[in-house]
């Protein structure tokens, strides 16, 4: 088990840059229980949907509200995940949605350059005080299309953004070819188990997974309770977190709820 607890230099770098990464956040157990449930959770692959980039690729992604008894909903819950969020977001925080994507073999696709603020903006937050743990799930690599961030680009504030290709949206064109040449462009590759925790104005991308091997990612996303929106469009108000401990994955082991996720019910699939 992960006895991780963010530490000031941590807190310093995400104020700095707008993210920082942890390694091994979940441990070879904890990640083998995360392995087998992406591989036995039908009802998950089956929800998730295509989104189409503009070079031709398709990646897919499930998203859902709550944060249960289940695996997926432990870890979102777990105490070292969410301590670390409420002190990058200075106070008590609620889950905002979590969500697996997935990029297959050879034709998983990209994600363009975007802001996640760039979204949640119209979902009637008023503040971008909103961040993501993203959790690599396999091995994550420039070849099968690890995370990009660009260094300190959270204090640009938000971007507008607009479609880029069939199913997505993304920052400015213009505006990130300004940011990129003035700030650093990161590959975050991580190994399965390591977490990646990001501001929501952090530009960010991923590439094609070029690779014969599949990259999942798991994505906890929490808002401020300070933040809940003033108006319910797509994502529930605030609700209080019930944290639990580190330990609680590995006693529930592969806990699975086998439910359908395009019902509006306590998984609602965000569509």
């Amino acid at each position: 088990m992960c006895a991780y607890r963010i530490t000031g230099e941590d807190f310093e770098t995400y104020q700095r840059d707008g993210f920082f990464v942890v390694r091994s956040l979940f441990d070879v157990e904890e990640m083998s229980l995360l392995h087998q449930a992406v591989e036995v959770d039908k009802s998950l692959s089956e929800a998730a949907y295509e989104v189409h980039d503009t070079q031709g690729g398709t990646a897919k992604l499930a998203i859902w509200n709550g944060a249960g008894d289940d695996l997926y909903g432990l870890v979102a819950r777990s105490e070292r995940i969410v301590n670390t969020m409420e002190r990058l977001l200075d106070g008590e925080v609620y889950h905002w949605h979590s969500k697996m994507t997935i990029k297959d073999p050879y034709t998983g696709g990209a994600w363009e350059w975007h802001q996640d603020y760039g979204y949640w903006y119209s979902y009637a937050c008023l503040y971008p005080d909103l961040a993501t743990c993203w959790i690599a799930v396999d091995k994550a690599t420039q070849e099968n299309g690890c995370l990009q961030v660009l260094v300190g680009s959270h204090r640009l504030g938000r971007i507008d953004h607009a479609p880029a290709g069939a199913t997505q949206s993304g920052a400015d064109p213009e505006r990130v070819e300004a940011a990129m040449k003035i700030l650093k462009r990161e590959f975050c590759e991580l190994e399965s188990g390591d977490a990646i925790f990001f501001h929501s104005n952090l530009l960010h991308c991923s590439g094609l997974n070029k690779s014969p091997s599949p990259r999942w990612g798991f994505l906890c996303c929490y808002n401020a309770a300070r933040n809940s929106p003033y108006k319910v469009i797509r994502h529930p108000q605030y609700s209080p977190l019930a944290k639990v401990p580190d330990t609680a994955i590995k006693e529930a082991g592969l806990k699975l709820v086998n439910q359908d996720y395009r019902k509006a019910s306590h998984y609602q699939l965000v569509k």
